[in-house]
């Protein structure tokens, strides 16, 4: 059974629709990133997910049950880390993580061990008697983690944990959530794709208010596509033209390598279709001296450009 599972969820706000019938699942262990455009619809299935908004339409289940009926329950076992990061910035660190515990119903013995759990998670404990107004951006996040895993949450979700911050300290967000992810099921929205490409195994895409893609990260990258580039670079005679006559060539880009006499060719290809094999032989054939032949790597950047450039439909 699924730990959390969202069937055909919509949620309007007057005559624009932020979420238009969802549907997915998100199983124990999964870390999963949640991607999409500005306006997509990402935060506010976080919400609703969170209670902070009620579904339109559809159902929110929560370990089998529905969210309506286990509400209070499934705030105790789900942490929540909201893009905006709302903190008490005159409280010390201490005293925040104090309340926070307090209203996640922790006393005694309990809520010091969850504490200083929490603490050491999140790798705050030389801050923990600093205001929060002297913090950086950084510890500042790390404080957000802090309160959202307090309560050792069965579900994580984390929205934008790393917006704002500069490359040192998004690594260091990055590197904490891989080990949160090692004990919770996490679910991560975030605009830096390299952070779900390290992080995350499972690849949400919501565009328009529809997921636009599920699946393993891998299998996405290689099944999103129908074609790949490859780079070709080769001395010889006739070489753009004896590539471009190729079974799945669909184009071709060739350019002269300076003071060389070289000729590199990229040229884009039908991913059905490997080429790489014929090209060798060609080489050889045609008596070409051959310096590279390459298949690029797609990147989640093309991924998510291909999956969100589609135009709304109407």
């Amino acid at each position: 059974m699924s730990l959390l599972t969202l069937e055909n969820v919509s949620k309007s706000f007057g005559s624009v629709t932020a979420v238009d019938d969802v549907c997915f699942s998100v199983d124990r262990g999964q870390v999963v990133g949640f991607l999409g455009p500005n306006g997509a619809g990402k935060s506010t299935t976080m919400r609703m997910i969170n209670q902070y908004y009620e579904p339109d339409g559809g159902n929110i289940n929560f370990d089998g049950l529905p969210l309506t009926e286990v509400a209070r329950e499934a705030k105790r076992r789900i942490g929540y880390l909201p893009e905006n990061n709302p903190l008490y910035a005159d409280m010390l660190v201490s005293d925040y993580l104090t309340f926070v515990s307090e209203l996640r119903e922790l006393r005694g013995v309990e809520q010091a061990r969850a504490i200083d759990d929490a603490v050491g998670a999140t790798g705050i404990s030389e801050v923990f008697y600093r205001p929060i107004a002297e913090l950086s951006k950084g510890y500042r996040q790390r404080v957000g983690l802090a309160q959202a895993i307090l309560h050792r949450p069965d579900l994580l979700v984390l929205d934008e944990p790393t917006e704002g911050l500069d490359p040192n300290q998004r690594l260091e967000i990055r590197r904490l959530i891989e080990e949160l992810g090692k004990d919770h099921t996490v679910i991560l929205s975030t605009h830096v794709l390299p952070e779900v490409q390290h992080t995350c195994s499972r690849l949400l895409v919501i565009h328009h208010g529809k997921i636009a893609a599920d699946g393993l990260v891998d299998e996405l990258m290689v099944q999103a596509s129908g074609s790949v580039q490859i780079t070709v670079e080769a001395e010889g005679t006739g070489i753009a033209d004896a590539l471009a006559l190729l079974d799945g060539v669909q184009r071709l880009n060739e350019k002269h390598v300076e003071s060389s006499g070289r000729v590199a060719v990229t040229l884009t290809s039908d991913s059905a279709v490997d080429v790489r094999p014929e090209i060798f032989e060609m080489a050889k054939a045609k008596g070409w001296k051959l310096y590279e032949l390459h298949q690029a790597t797609r990147s989640l950047e093309d991924l998510f450009q291909e999956l969100t450039a589609a135009p709304e439909s109407v």
